[in-house]
């Protein structure tokens, strides 16, 4: 059969299937063509291409792969698997509920659908060289950085420096997120609204600071603390206390005024001069129904959050994501990745007041993530190669569903403070909800087990928040796993319920 004649009759799936069954060296020459496979059965008939629209296609596919193994890296392998432009996904190092995740397409576990997806258990997150030879050894066309602690730590600088693609900031840019006080100075010198502050070497200069302010009063040390590193103090005592508590020697405190309203998280892509909007969600960093209790890393979110308005979207995007991105461009340190805008919203204010920045991440939040997977319709794969060439501006919007989503955290008891390892989880399979593991493992008699202190995300989709937010909670009570807790309030803001 001559190339110019051939006509697949297929979708971009089954593309990907004849690609993969071509062989490793695909993408070096032309396709070869084949007849139609006897696999691209009617139902998969969706479109006729020509082979030289299918060379076009075999131009944009990618070997991925994604650093990280918690909740978040569970949504975004979900996410990046249904993509037609993605082969091979890996992930480093992995979870055990990655190979049993449902896909979109068959509902079968990602090792089984139409990308061929394996965890990397062996490469540990700081292991920078182990990285770089196996982008090397497997032809990775992009590496996404799913936490923050590597991009801190330069594993972007080390792949850009050896050609490879990333999605992920440099580690210039991650002081955004690894430095509270940097990131202030930051937002002082792009004019970004934000509480008043002061940053601290000593802690008794701090404390001297903190008498003279009163409270309540925001205490918060200066580098990466998993989401644990800031204590709203109520009373003077409560934040003497977080000094002495949060305060390493030769570390940085920051004290910051507490702010009034409605906290938000709001997200952005930027390619180092393209700023691109990518939603909005609501977590719930208290441990507690009510918002009570210890901060932590999140114990549930909701997207969209109604809070943000698209009056306030667009006020957040011109006034705070687009010169945060031009200041770190001026300072030559350009954002590549995700920024995560921690936002309060005061709707009893105006103006500059109403909208204010807590704080900034490098990364996708943790559990928004989940939810902001969740309800995205389009390809997020394109998206993050734009971001990783430099190509945002060519890049089409992202499209969203008109539904909710929500994800509550199953976690262990103790957390945020110290908690056991090693118990069992049971009823996974039984669960009525889809479950990013965010904290597990699997030991030697094939059993799920604990190892972190959030554990699962029971997410859920439905035209409606309340029933998204009915289905999340039928699966929690699917689980069997009495070690574990969780927050029975997740949403009730936006469905105005009183707490529990």
């Amino acid at each position: 059969m001559a190339e110019s004649d051939a006509l697949w009759q297929c979708d971009p799936f089954s593309w990907r299937w004849l690609v993969a069954n071509q062989g490793a060296n695909t993408k070096a020459g032309p396709f070869k063509a084949v007849a139609p496979s006897p696999k691209l059965t009617a139902a998969e008939a969706l479109c006729a291409r020509s082979a030289q629209e299918l060379q076009g296609f075999i131009a944009s596919i990618m070997n991925v792969l994604l650093i990280g193994s918690g909740g978040r890296e569970h949504a975004l392998a979900w996410k990046i698997a249904q993509s037609a432009q993605c082969t091979r996904l890996y992930c480093a190092p992995g979870n055990p509920g990655m190979l049993d995740m449902p896909a979109v397409m068959g509902g079968k576990g990602l090792a089984d659908g139409p990308t061929s997806f394996a965890p990397v258990s062996q490469i540990a997150l700081s292991e920078q060289a182990e990285i770089l030879a196996f982008c090397s050894e497997q032809d990775i066309d992009l590496v996404v950085v799913g936490p923050e602690q590597p991009l801190v730590e330069g594993l972007a600088d080390a792949l850009r420096a050896q050609g490879f693609p990333v999605f992920g900031h440099d580690q210039a840019a991650a002081e955004l997120e690894g430095s509270k006080a940097f990131a202030k100075d930051v937002m002082a010198e792009a004019g970004v609204p934000t509480a008043a502050y002061g940053s601290f070497d000593d802690p008794e200069a701090a404390k001297a600071f903190i008498r003279q302010q009163g409270a309540p009063i925001v205490v918060k040390a200066d580098g990466l603390a998993a989401g644990k590193g800031v204590v709203v103090a109520e009373s003077l005592d409560q934040a003497l206390d977080a000094v002495d508590r949060l305060h390493k020697p030769g570390e940085t405190l920051v004290v910051e005024a507490f702010l009034t309203g409605e906290e938000a998280s709001y997200f952005v892509l930027v390619d180092g001069d393209e700023v691109l909007a990518f939603g909005s969600a609501q977590d719930h960093k208290r441990v507690g129904e009510g918002d009570t209790g210890e901060n932590t890393g999140g114990m549930g979110a909701y997207t969209p959050a109604p809070i943000v308005s698209d009056a306030r979207e667009q006020a957040i995007l011109e006034t705070i994501a687009k010169p945060i991105a031009r200041t770190m461009k001026a300072r030559g340190c350009p954002l590549r990745g995700v920024l995560f805008i921690g936002l309060m919203i005061d709707e009893t204010k105006a103006g500059a007041e109403q909208i204010q920045v807590l704080e900034f991440n490098v990364r996708f939040g943790d559990p928004e993530c989940q939810v902001l997977m969740l309800r995205l319709q389009s390809d997020l794969l394109p998206l993050l190669a734009a971001v990783a060439n430099g190509k945002l501006a060519d890049a089409p919007a992202p499209q969203w569903r008109d539904e909710a989503a929500i994800t509550v955290i199953f976690a262990n008891q103790g957390y945020p403070g110290s908690y056991e390892k090693g118990s069992t989880i049971a009823g996974l399979s039984d669960c009525p909800a889809l479950v990013f593991h965010a904290g597990t493992a699997e030991n030697e008699a094939g059993q799920i087990i604990a190892t972190g202190g959030r554990v699962l995300a029971i997410s859920a989709l439905s035209p409606q928040l309340a029933d998204a937010q009915a289905l999340a909670y039928r699966g929690c009570a699917a689980i069997d796993w009495p070690q574990g807790f969780y927050r029975r309030d997740i949403a009730w803001r936006a469905l105005k319920q009183p707490s529990p």
